[in-house]
């Protein structure tokens, strides 16, 4: 067998192994693992951040036309930008990529700061989403060559960990500068902790890039499709009273279809080759992300319901909304010492007990719930949390070692971002279609999103057990 043929399986039977060392925060890292950490938690808490702020933007400059448009506009900019992340790395090294992804960031927020409209508020919503999904990407993409591979568990589980911690911290922190009156000193802000983030990136990241391949063209037929499969979905919840909603899910279900026919045949690709190669387990790593991720999407109703069917004030009722990310982020502390069999076992078991904890919500809902009920809706909700938790740092680190390739490594790792987008878009839409079927019952609401997650995270078993064959024929 040749050194290269040894290295490729090395790569593949170490995909989930567990372990690791403590060194992550050590004066050597430390700086390192804040700037992935602090990239992918600006781009997660951005997501709950502006929804808490809406109101008082709203208030304060009009458009309330274009409301839905805010996040739109964001998150279609973040899911083309996270497909770019392999291509910026190639071109201009890790530093450059994470300047470009820190300096998107702030110039959105700090034009979001001094919007007059919301036209230019929504334009600069759209800057925020191409530096955002960039950030997103990094975090996953830029351990492999910022940090020696004994700490890429431990980091991949930081940096899925920042999804969390952005659900707990955003809603909150949004909600106190908009009971201030003040959200642009709150776009400010985020302006200037990406500008301080930028700077450590240029003394603390590596140069250059860790390939010497000239940059791929970019997969224009792939972005085109794409693109137009997240407007579709994303626009479908705006389309609902005219009754065109179910339309453009299909539309955009149809386009997801193509977008991955084209993959498969093109040249240039967003995904990896070797997702569609036989017998790599990258697609299986994908197909689980994304049916782990459908399960986040409830947190967008948690509040809602906790206000009108638990009778919990908007503070309460955030913090309801929070305890599917704190389960989530909590495990992950555990999940990163699991050992090769227990991460397998994870595998099947997340989406496992996410599905039961999706189910137990809907069956929980009642009219008017009790202090007791709403404490069981918490137990659900962190439960769901704890099964992400379990195996989200594995399916990272599976995704990086796919290949003993460098480059393909980090586009693998990439796409898991690209991945979660794609999910939280689609599913965002099809909650939607869930709710409007309860003809404004919101137990009825409550009870088809909850069994429709969970009949969406039983499908995750699927990808689960493929990938424990792959791991067990890796040995």
């Amino acid at each position: 067998m040749t050194e290269n043929a040894t290295n490729k399986t090395e790569g593949a039977g170490n995909a989930f192994e567990g372990g690791g060392d403590s060194r992550l925060f050590s004066a050597a890292y430390v700086v390192q693992a804040s700037i992935l950490a602090g990239g992918t938690v600006l781009y997660a808490m951005n997501l709950y951040f502006t929804a808490a702020l809406l109101p008082s933007i709203v208030s304060d400059i009009g458009g309330e036309a274009l409301f839905a448009w805010v996040a739109t506009g964001f998150l279609i900019a973040a899911v083309i930008a996270s497909t770019l992340v392999a291509g910026t790395i190639a071109a201009l090294g890790a530093k450059g990529a994470y300047l470009v992804g820190f300096s998107g960031f702030a110039l959105g927020s700090a034009a979001a700061a001094v919007s007059g409209t919301m036209e230019l508020f929504v334009a600069s919503r759209i800057l925020q989403g191409v530096g955002g999904g960039l950030l997103a990407g990094l975090g996953y993409a830029v351990i492999r060559s910022a940090l020696p591979r004994a700490l890429w568990l431990k980091a991949a589980a930081l940096v899925s960990a920042m999804w969390g911690v952005g659900a707990l911290v955003g809603p909150s922190l949004g909600g106190v500068f908009g009971e201030l009156g003040a959200w642009r000193a709150a776009y400010a802000v985020l302006a200037g902790v990406a500008i301080l983030l930028g700077v450590l990136s240029i003394r603390a990241l590596p140069a250059r890039a860790i390939t010497d391949r000239v940059p791929e063209p970019l997969p224009y037929a792939s972005l085109l499709v794409l693109a137009g499969a997240a407007a579709s979905l994303s626009v479908a919840p705006m389309l609902r009273p005219a009754g065109l909603d179910s339309l453009a899910i299909a539309i955009g279900a149809l386009l997801l279809v193509l977008f991955l026919a084209v993959e498969s045949r093109a040249r240039h690709t967003v995904l990896p080759k070797l997702a569609f190669a036989r017998g790599n387990q990258l697609k299986w790593v994908y197909v689980l992300v994304a049916t782990l991720c459908a399960g986040v999407m409830i947190e967008t109703y948690v509040p809602l319901f906790g206000q009108q069917l638990g009778g919990l004030s908007p503070v309460w009722a955030g913090f309801l909304g929070a305890a599917l990310s704190l389960g989530w982020t909590g495990m992950q502390l555990v999940s990163v010492k699991f050992g090769p069999r227990l991460a397998r076992a994870a595998m099947i078991g997340a989406p496992s007990l996410l599905a039961v904890s999706m189910a137990a919500f809907g069956l929980l809902q009642a009219p008017e719930s009790s202090p007791g009920r709403i404490l069981a809706w918490a137990l659900a909700l962190v439960l769901g949390g704890v099964a992400i938790g379990a195996v989200f740092p594995h399916l990272s680190v599976g995704a990086m070692g796919v290949s003993a390739d460098a480059a393909e490594g980090e586009k693998a790792a990439a796409a898991l971002s690209t991945t979660q987008l794609i999910s939280y878009a689609l599913v965002s839409a099809l909650l939607g279609i869930f709710a409007a079927g309860a003809h404004g019952d919101l137990v009825v609401a409550a009870e088809r999103i909850s069994f429709g997650l969970a009949a969406i995270a039983g499908i995750g078993v699927i990808p689960g057990l493929m990938l424990i064959r792959s791991a067990r024929n890796a040995r």
